[in-house]
């Protein structure tokens, strides 16, 4: 589960951990974390097939910051 994590986050352990102590709270990140994780296992669940449809990734795709909008494309010559 925690390699998913930093895939979809596109960073290491140390984004929501504290180094040497994984079990701290200190890192702000981690506790924004398990709300987004109870925010996805919410949506989720209100699918009736049961299946996760929702991941970190869905909104994240590798970056620290989920984009809000699509990346503006340069005009074509």
């Amino acid at each position: 589960m925690m390699r998913a994590f930093t895939v979809a986050l596109g960073g290491k352990c140390d984004l929501c951990h504290v180094q040497g102590d994984f079990a701290s709270d200190e890192n702000k990140h981690k506790v924004i974390a398990r709300k987004m994780i109870v925010m996805t296992r919410e949506i989720n669940a209100k699918f009736p097939d049961g299946k996760e449809h929702v991941t970190c990734y869905t909104c994240h795709r590798g970056d620290h910051e989920p984009k809000m909008a699509p990346e503006e494309k340069p005009a074509a010559d």
